[in-house]
């Protein structure tokens, strides 16, 4: 996963950036909020992990315009929190937090909070999927895409990924279409054969 740690103290976030690193994450750093607040806009990272009092912008703040840029994708966010202000959850949720860690972070505790933000990017993407379901013409099985327009779902789906296509007749439309066509042929052909002049 893309992580962004956002931190303002420099030994607090290598140490946490190093945790992160060796659970297999690639990390980006930020000393403070105005600054990932940028790298968020401009790298777009799956999770972003802030302290809740930085110069410039704080934890919340920057939860709250990511919450509110809307990105097609989902950014998991996870507020570093000192003990003392655990009484503060309900402000970090309201700002858009997904989760809290008390710092400093445990190994531990931090491989099940990314665990859990894997879990939850994960779903969020088969949502998407879902509601992104392509609206096909049920005769012709053309898809509507942009300008109003219909297009051969085999076109469609090549241009969109490295699929290739072979064509073929499943039984139950070779029944149904093909062969009363193939037959329809064969009666007007041997019509036709019985007006041609015999020798």
């Amino acid at each position: 996963m893309n992580v962004l740690v956002a931190e303002d103290d420099g030994l607090t976030r290598a140490v946490l950036a190093m945790q992160l690193r060796k659970l297999g994450h690639t990390i980006l750093e930020a000393e403070d909020g105005a600054v990932a607040w940028s790298m968020v806009q401009q790298l777009h990272p799956q999770i972003v992990i802030t302290d809740w009092m930085m110069p410039n912008m704080n934890g919340p703040e920057l939860c709250r315009n990511i919450r509110e840029e809307q990105r097609t994708a989902y950014t998991y966010l996870i507020i570093l929190t000192a003990l003392e202000r655990k009484a503060g959850y309900l402000e970090g949720m309201e700002a858009g937090a997904d989760d809290f860690v008390t710092k400093p972070a445990e190994v531990g505790e931090l491989e099940v909070r990314m665990r859990v933000g894997e879990r939850i990017l994960r779903l969020q993407t088969e949502v998407r999927q879902l509601e992104g379901l392509l609206p096909i013409c049920e005769r012709c099985k053309k898809i509507h895409v942009e300008g109003d327009r219909w297009e051969q779902v085999e076109h469609y789906i090549s241009q969109r990924s490295a699929a290739q296509f072979s064509h073929g007749i499943c039984p139950k439309c070779y029944q149904s279409v093909v062969l009363p066509q193939i037959q329809e042929l064969r009666r007007k052909n041997s019509g036709r054969s019985d007006t041609y002049p015999r020798d």
